[in-house]
C-alpha cells in the first residue's frame, strides 16, 4: 500500500508523535479560498471532476506540462474525459507534491488505496462518484469528515457576506468566518477599473470616495461590517513589499489624480500604495486583528491564457524582487507608532526563506509568544522540501514551538489532507532529532506538547477562535 499508516514517518518517535498527538487534533484552516456559497448551500458535487479539477490550478499546470489540451483542463471536455486526462498525468507526476496529495485525498476521503493511473482511472472515477452521491459527501459533510473546527475564507470589502450569515444562522458546527482582503481597493494602476471599484465601495458604505480620507473612511465602515460578521483576520496579497513614504498632502494629490482618471507614474503608484497599506495595517491594529502578508508572486505572465480564462488559472510564477529593506522599513514604521498588530509573513520565493525567518525575530515585542509569525510554506513552497526548509529556518532564527502551523490556501473541499501531510512532515522532522540525540529523551513530554501546539493549539490561541 502506497499511503500506509506510517507514510513519511521514518522512525519510532516520529510515528509516536504523529499517531498519538498530531493525528488527533482538529483543523483550524485560517486561510483558504473555499466558496462560502457552497458551504451555505451544502453543495452536492456532480462528480469527482467537479470536486477535484474544476478549481485546481495546481493540477492544471501539471496537465499542461504533460501535453493535455486545454479542452480537457478548463474547456468543454466531459467530466470523465478530464478525469481520464488527470489520471494519465499521474504516472508522470512522480516527485511532484500533487502525487502525494492526490493519493492522500483518495485514501482519507474515499478510502481508496489503489494508485491512480490510466488502468485504475475508471474504477476510481466510478467509486468516487458513487460515494459523492451520498449525503455525507456534501460540502459540509466533507468538512465534518476532516474534523474542521474553523475556516477563514478570503473576502473582498464589498462582499455582502450573505452566505456567511446564512451559515451562522444554520448553526453549522464548523465556524466559517470571513477574512478581510482589500487588495482591489489598492489596485490603482488601472484608473478605470479601480474607479468602478471605489464607486461600489462608496455606495455600500454610504461615504463618498472622491478623496483619500473618504476612501479610508469607507473602508473603515466596511471593516466594521466585517467585524460584526465575526471577522478577526486580514489578508494582503502583494507582488512585492514596497515602502515609499511621502507627505500626507502628496498622498492626497496622487489620490485625486488617479480618481480623476489619470494614469500614475511608477513612483506615484508606490507612494500611494505605501500610504494605503500603512493605513490598512493601522486599521487592523486598532481592531486587534491578525494581519497576513502573502508576497512575491508575479501574476498572469502568460497573456494568451489570461485573456481567454482570466486570473487564477495557473499562469503565475515566482517573482524575485528584493524584499528585505522595504519589508523592514514598513514593519518598523508601524512598530514605531505602536500599531504593529499580530502579523504573519509568507514568502513565495525560496531565496527569501532565511531572510523572512530572521525578519520576524526583529519585531517580537514580548507582549505575547510569537506575535510576529513566519507563515507556513506557501504556494510554490507548499510541499515537503518547502515546509521542511521553512521549519528549519524558523528553528534556527526563532522558536518553532510558537509556530501557528498549517493552512490549505485552497479552493477544494478535499484539500484538508494538506494538514495531515504537514503534520507527518513535522513529526518526522522532530522525531528524527529525538532519535538522533539532538533533542534529549527527557524532553519528550515537551516535544509531544510542541507537536500538539503547532498542529492546533497555537493557532487557536493566536487567532482567539
Amino acid at each position: 500500500m502506497f499511503i500506509h499508516d506510517d507514510f513519511l514517518l521514518q522512525g519510532p518517535t516520529a510515528r509516536m508523535l504523529y499517531h498519538e498527538h498530531a493525528a488527533t487534533m482538529p483543523i483550524i484552516d485560517y486561510h483558504c479560498h473555499l466558496s462560502p456559497k457552497m458551504i451555505a448551500d451544502d453543495h452536492r458535487f456532480r462528480s469527482i471532476t467537479e470536486l477535484w479539477l474544476d478549481e485546481d490550478h495546481y493540477k492544471w499546470r501539471a496537465m499542461r506540462a504533460n501535453g493535455v489540451p486545454e479542452r480537457l483542463i478548463t474547456g468543454d471536455g466531459s467530466d470523465w474525459e478530464k478525469f481520464e486526462a488527470w489520471a494519465a498525468t499521474m504516472p508522470y507526476a512522480l516527485r511532484n507534491p500533487l502525487y502525494h496529495w492526490t493519493h492522500l485525498e483518495l485514501k482519507t476521503c474515499f478510502g481508496i488505496t489503489e494508485v491512480l493511473n490510466p488502468e485504475s482511472a475508471r474504477r476510481i472515477y466510478d467509486r468516487c462518484n458513487e460515494l459523492l452521491a451520498q449525503p455525507e459527501y456534501s460540502a459540509r459533510g466533507l468538512m465534518r469528515r476532516y474534523g474542521v473546527e474553523v475556516v477563514c475564507t478570503t473576502d473582498d470589502p464589498i462582499d455582502s457576506l450573505e452566505y456567511h450569515q446564512q451559515i451562522a444562522d444554520s448553526r453549522f458546527e464548523s465556524k466559517v468566518l470571513p477574512a478581510w482582503r482589500p487588495d482591489r481597493a489598492m489596485e490603482v494602476t488601472d484608473p478605470c477599473v479601480w474607479h468602478q471599484y471605489v464607486d461600489t465601495l462608496a455606495q455600500l458604505a454610504g461615504i463618498a470616495t472622491d478623496t483619500y480620507d473618504g476612501w479610508l473612511q469607507a473602508l473603515e465602515c466596511r471593516q466594521e461590517f466585517f467585524a460584526n460578521h465575526g471577522c478577526t483576520v486580514a489578508d494582503h496579497g502583494l507582488g512585492a513589499f514596497f515602502y515609499a513614504p511621502c507627505k500626507p498632502s502628496r498622498v492626497r494629490d496622487i489620490y485625486n489624480k488617479v480618481y480623476n482618471g489619470a494614469y500614475l507614474e511608477g513612483v506615484e503608484v508606490q507612494q500611494l500604495q505605501t500610504a494605503m497599506l500603512l493605513d490598512l495595517a493601522r486599521m487592523n491594529a486598532r481592531r486587534g486583528w491578525v494581519q497576513q502578508f502573502h508576497f512575491g508572486p508575479l501574476r498572469n505572465v502568460r497573456t494568451t491564457l489570461f485573456m481567454e480564462l482570466g486570473a487564477n488559472i495557473g499562469v503565475d510564477t515566482i517573482g524575485s524582487p528584493s524584499q528585505a529593506e522595504p519589508m523592514a522599513r514598513f514593519l518598523d514604521c508601524l512598530d514605531q507608532e505602536g500599531l504593529l498588530t499580530k502579523t504573519i509573513l509568507y514568502n513565495i520565493n525560496p531565496a527569501d526563506t532565511e531572510m523572512v525567518a530572521a525578519m520576524v525575530a526583529n519585531f517580537q515585542d514580548g507582549s505575547m509568544p510569537g506575535k510576529i509569525q513566519y507563515g507556513s510554506g506557501w504556494w510554490f513552497l507548499d510541499q515537503k522540501e518547502g515546509m521542511e526548509r521553512q521549519m528549519n529556518a524558523l528553528s534556527l532564527q526563532g522558536l518553532l514551538s510558537r509556530f501557528v502551523g498549517m493552512l490549505t490556501d485552497s479552493r477544494s473541499f478535499v484539500s484538508y489532507p494538506r494538514h495531515e501531510y504537514f503534520r507527518r512532515i513535522l513529526c518526522n522532522l522532530i522525531g528524527a532529532d529525538v532519535d538522533g540525540g539532538l533533542i534529549p529523551q527527557e524532553e519528550l513530554p515537551r516535544v509531544c506538547q510542541m507537536i500538539e501546539d503547532i498542529s492546533y493549539n497555537n493557532a487557536k490561541r493566536y487567532f482567539g477562535f
